[in-house]
């Protein structure tokens, strides 16, 4: 890794695995552990955020640069190959390092503190493409292994990976945020020539697939909120089990690159989700105003 990427990622509190993996808690997981509660995956998928652990394989690598991107953009590239089971060891014992000092903490329950020293959730995700590791489904057969159940979050431009994982993840999350190419190409600004067309691969593919799938749509006003009938037919093509219509968070790195005018209110997600739903089908299954966040399903 880079050491100026590293230096970034030491100060921001990730811990660092090898040569292009990472661990870190999140707020709702240090929340969670004073408040109780949970994030918006508790509320729609039963997730305990407590329990949870949030890592990533390539930490440094990434397709695309997205414009609402909260997170330091660092992407120096290499071939990620680290043992997966070295992967999970580290990431466990860093996930426990870094919630450490909430043992002592009055305001959190014993009982709670130590579940959450056994996570039993992990959400690959957190910074960069976890596609790219060659090895990602030795890394999920090893999480599985272990009593945890994964969720894979992936921006779709790599169907080759996804199409023949083995095993899958107990439930897959693919970043839609355009409606079209010439808004992703602008947006997301991929780094490879063909990710439009590589997303809609991984799209026609994911019915074919045997696990949970949710489409999370991250809307930016001014950029791709809106555009309802477009995303539905992409929607329509992936029959994903549910939709997440999520707001862009003005927060963290993107702040140099959006305003807080792009920050959609959680009234224009509603809008949009239940417009969504009743093109498709769906059914609105729930929503957090504090995540601006609305979640519809089959």
């Amino acid at each position: 890794m880079d050491p100026r990427v590293k230096a970034v990622l030491e100060k921001q509190g990730y811990g660092l695995v090898g040569e292009h993996s990472a661990v870190k808690p999140c707020h709702w997981l240090k929340r969670a552990l004073v408040e109780g509660g949970t994030c918006y995956k508790g509320t729609f998928y039963g997730i305990e955020a407590h329990r949870c652990l949030q890592m990533t394989p390539s930490v440094n690598s990434c397709t695309q640069a997205c414009l609402f991107c909260w997170r330091f953009q660092g992407f120096t590239g290499g071939a990620p190959g680290d043992d997966p089971k070295f992967i999970v060891e580290e990431s466990i014992r860093l996930h426990r390092k870094l919630i450490s000092g909430f043992k002592g903490n009055p305001r959190v329950p014993r009982e709670r503190f130590e579940e959450a020293w056994e996570p039993r959730h992990v959400a690959i995700s957190l910074s960069g493409e976890p596609t790219l590791y060659p090895r990602l489904g030795e890394l999920i057969e090893e999480f599985h292994r272990r009593g945890f159940t994964t969720f894979l979050v992936t921006n779709g431009t790599m169907p080759e990976p996804l199409e023949s994982l083995d095993p899958l993840p107990t439930q897959l999350y693919v970043t839609l945020a355009a409606p079209n190419r010439e808004i992703y190409r602008k947006l997301c600004r991929p780094s490879i020539p063909d990710g439009w067309e590589r997303l809609m691969r991984t799209l026609e593919m994911l019915p074919s697939l045997g696990t949970r799938v949710v489409i999370r749509h991250t809307l930016v006003r001014g950029w791709n909120l809106g555009h309802v009938e477009e995303y539905a037919k992409l929607d329509a093509m992936a029959e994903p089990d549910f939709i997440e219509a999520k707001a862009y968070m003005f927060v963290g790195y993107s702040r140099r690159r959006m305003t807080i005018e792009n920050m959609p209110s959680h009234a224009e997600i509603r809008d949009f989700a239940i417009k969504l739903s009743e093109i498709l089908g769906y059914e609105v299954l729930g929503e957090r105003s504090d995540s601006r966040v609305v979640a519809i399903k089959r």
